[in-house]
């Protein structure tokens, strides 16, 4: 898994004439997140995906019906790949749907109230030390352009991003395949064994080895001091559901 996520990383190099004539300069390399939005989204899904089936097919498990096991996992994950998927479309259209409306609102008050908004970004630049003299020459080039001064109140004022048009479609989707891709882990031995109790053993072998490794690697680059102890309390909380949900059915089931 963490050999993943470099892929939403990008590394750029910037090179400019040192300030210091130095034989050791070196191009400035900077890391940063290339794809924050479906990592995100990767962790959701996964992080459901590998708990939620898990602990159903743990609970189902202490009927001792390997087939019911199955079959009710399968119908979980199908319809929690679904459900997931819409919820991911659902939030990146109510995000888009905020950021244009907050948008048609700024218009407006660059239009109508446009010292106001001058004073705004004085207000918002002020504490980096730039006053209303040295803003000047910004302040008249963003009068000349009112688009982008609306993208500056956008970006500077409400901390708002335009979002991308697929957005939606790319989340339901990244959100959806990865719960399902998480959700076939814990059902996968039942579908090899007959035992539901050796099904049980090896299904929390493995999906446990895999909540391990993706508790460390979701926070790899964003905590990696924390890395280790992440991966055990991820570990711990599938566990911890999986452990419940049996408990409560064969509790039920007795």
């Amino acid at each position: 898994m963490s050999s993943l996520l470099p892929l939403f990383f990008k590394r750029t190099s910037r090179e400019s004439e040192p300030l210091i004539d130095n034989q050791d300069s070196r191009p400035h390399n900077e890391t940063h997140f290339e794809s924050p939005e479906i990592l995100r989204d990767i962790v959701i899904g996964l992080s459901d995906g590998l708990t939620v089936p898990f602990a159903l097919a743990a609970g189902l498990a202490s009927t001792g019906k390997s087939d019911f096991v199955v079959l009710g996992g399968i119908a979980e994950l199908i319809s929690g790949a679904i459900s997931m998927g819409l919820g991911g479309y659902l939030a990146a259209r109510s995000e888009a749907d905020h950021y244009y409306t907050e948008r048609r609102r700024e218009e407006t008050e660059v239009e109508e109230s446009e010292e106001e908004e001058i004073q705004e970004i004085i207000d918002i630049l002020e504490p980096y030390g730039l006053d209303r003299q040295s803003l000047a020459p910004v302040i008249e080039k963003l009068r000349a352009n009112p688009e982008k001064f609306v993208d500056f109140m956008m970006r500077f004022e409400l901390n708002l991003e335009k979002p991308d048009p697929r957005r939606s479609w790319i989340s339901a989707l990244t959100i959806g395949f990865s719960y399902f891709v998480g959700g076939l882990i814990p059902l996968l031995p039942y579908l090899f064994f007959d035992s539901t109790q050796i099904g049980l053993i090896w299904s929390s072998i493995v999906t446990l080895i895999c909540l391990l490794i993706f508790g460390y690697a979701k926070s790899y680059y964003v905590a990696p001091e924390r890395a280790g102890w992440n991966a055990i309390q991820t570990a711990l909380v599938g566990a911890a559901a999986a452990g419940f949900a049996y408990a409560v059915i064969y509790a039920i089931g007795d």
